[in-house]
């Protein structure tokens, strides 16, 4: 994922991914805005398909003139997006039920306090009309992450309204979900993601206990 700063406040997503779609594929551009007047805040981020896409990106358009501001693009380090050499081990959740005014900004911030969050988060959007169609994905590095966020934020509110969070359907069509026996078992032959997990169950945030009733 690349940080691209000096972003003039016309520019907008669509434009960023036409511009970057010439040095390499393009798999999501996000742009932190304003809640209250939606204008961004000078930069974004871009998420290119490989390592050697974004890399090719960096050199070619830092300091490139964009409506007649240099652009400054760097390696996102540590922000959303940021794979970091990270395995996709299948910890792939699916959020439902979300209000109109959830970004992945939000969605960041929210789930990241359950462990590493392994690229953007994706709010689904209609392609024609941009308009929100009120579900999302996050994913993890390992499942211990994952499994904490089901059992924290399953049915509880986020912007006025009751989430549904849980493991999302593959890919291929088998009309299977993502936490099976056969990944979690792959996963914990990975020295790395067994790193990943014991972090984020050291790491993890108390539950939320609620006070005792009076009487």
């Amino acid at each position: 994922t690349l940080y691209v700063g000096g972003v003039e406040s016309v520019i907008t997503e669509a434009i960023l991914w036409e511009l970057f779609t010439q040095v390499g594929v393009v798999t999501n551009v996000y742009m932190p805005k304003d809640r209250v007047n939606n204008a961004h805040f000078g930069y974004g981020f871009v998420e290119m398909a490989t390592p050697a896409d974004a890399e090719y990106a960096m050199k070619v358009m830092h300091m490139c003139t964009l409506s007649g501001k240099p652009l400054r693009v760097n390696r996102s380090l540590g922000g959303p997006g940021d794979k970091g050499g990270a395995v996709d081990v299948g910890a792939n959740l699916f959020i439902g039920n979300l209000d109109a005014n959830v970004d992945e900004k939000l969605l960041y911030d929210t789930f990241s306090a359950f462990g590493r969050v392994l690229g953007m988060p994706k709010v689904m959007r209609d392609e024609d009309t941009g308009k929100h169609k009120g579900f999302g994905f996050v994913s993890y590095d390992n499942f211990a992450s994952s499994d904490a966020a089901i059992n924290a934020m399953h049915n509880q509110f986020l912007s006025g309204r009751s989430v549904q969070v849980q493991y999302a359907f593959k890919k291929d069509g088998s009309g299977e979900r993502h936490g099976s026996d056969a990944e979690r078992l792959i996963a914990a032959s990975n020295p790395a993601v067994q790193a990943a997990a014991s972090a984020a169950v050291a790491n993890a945030p108390m539950p939320y206990m609620a006070p005792p009733s009076a009487f």
